[in-house]
C-alpha cells in the first residue's frame, strides 16, 4: 500500500474563543478518517467547502501534524517524524496547488521554479531535467525562459505539475487544481494527469468538489462530510449505488445536459 491511515484526527485551534487564560479552544477538523491507498491508484478526494479533504490532504503530506491516529505511507509511519526525518522522504511525495499564480514565484523564470526542487535534494544535469518535464506537461523548452505572467492559466498549471514530477515522486497530492480553469484547459490538465500516471506508475490523489471529475480521472472515491468518511470504494460502484445520503445529494447536484431542453 503506499498509504494506510487509521484512525487520523486534526483539529485547530479556535483562535475566536480565546480564553483569558490558558489555551484556545480546539476545532475538530478530522474525526477518525481510515482508508487504504493502493499503489498506482487514482484517489479521488470529494466533498463539499469545510469537509476536511484539503486538511487531509496536507496530513496525508505531514504539512500538519494530526493530533492522533496513524499514518504509514509505503510501510513506514510518518505520524509523527521530525522535519528532519522526514527530509529523505518528501521527496518521495510532491503537491499541486489549486492556484498556480499564488503558488509559483512571481520573479523567478520557469526553468528555475522546476529548478528548485532538484537543487534542494542535490540532482545534477539540472537543464536536462527541467527540459525532460516541459517535455512530459507538453510544454515548449523555450517556456523555461519565460515568467508565469506570461503564461496561460492552463499553462500555468502544466508548470506546476512540471515541479512536481521533476522529482520522480511516487506519490502526488492534487489539491482542485482545475477548479479555475475553463472547460477547455480541465480537460487537457485531466488528461495529462491520466497519462503521467500510467507513465510514471504514479500514485494520485485528486482532491476536488466536482464529482464530474473524479468520475473521469479517479478509480476510488473517498467522500468526506464534515470531517468523516461518510462512503468509499470503487468509482464505478459508487457512482452506480452510492450508500450514503450525503454522497446521492452530491451526485444530484452534478448539472446533466438534457438533450430535450431546446435552445434559447
Amino acid at each position: 500500500m503506499m498509504y494506510q491511515v487509521r484512525d487520523l484526527r486534526l483539529s485547530f485551534p479556535d483562535l475566536t474563543r480565546k480564553p483569558l487564560l490558558g489555551a484556545a479552544p480546539r476545532t475538530p477538523v478530522l474525526k477518525g478518517i481510515s482508508f487504504d491507498l493502493p499503489k498506482g491508484a487514482v484517489l479521488g478526494i470529494v466533498g463539499g467547502s469545510g469537509s476536511g479533504k484539503s486538511t487531509l490532504g496536507r496530513a496525508m503530506l505531514r504539512l500538519l501534524e494530526p493530533d492522533s491516529g496513524t499514518i504509514a505511507f509505503d510501510g513506514t509511519d510518518i505520524t509523527h517524524q521530525t522535519e528532519d526525518q522526514l527530509r529523505g522522504m518528501r521527496q518521495r511525495f510532491q503537491m499541486i496547488f489549486q492556484d498556480p499564480m499564488s503558488s509559483l514565484n512571481p520573479r523567478r523564470r520557469v526553468g528555475g521554479i522546476i529548478a528548485g526542487p532538484l537543487k534542494l535534494y542535490g540532482f545534477d544535469g539540472l537543464t536536462a531535467r527541467v527540459n525532460e518535464a516541459l517535455d512530459m506537461v507538453g510544454l515548449p523548452r523555450s517556456f523555461a525562459r519565460r515568467f508565469p505572467h506570461e503564461l496561460s492559466g492552463g499553462q500555468r498549471q502544466r508548470v506546476g505539475i512540471a515541479r512536481a514530477i521533476a522529482l520522480r515522486p511516487d506519490f502526488i497530492l492534487a489539491d482542485e487544481i482545475v477548479s479555475g480553469l475553463d472547460v477547455s484547459s480541465q480537460a487537457q490538465v485531466l488528461n495529462l494527469l491520466g497519462k503521467l500516471v500510467g507513465e510514471l506508475g504514479l500514485t494520485l490523489g485528486f482532491i476536488s468538489h466536482d464529482l464530474s471529475v473524479i468520475r473521469r480521472l479517479c478509480d476510488r472515491v473517498l467522500v468526506l462530510h464534515h470531517g468523516e468518511v461518510v462512503e468509499q470504494g470503487d468509482t464505478d460502484a459508487l457512482f452506480a449505488a452510492p450508500q450514503a445520503a450525503y454522497t446521492r445529494e452530491l451526485l444530484a447536484s452534478i448539472p446533466l445536459p438534457d438533450p430535450d431542453q431546446p435552445w434559447d
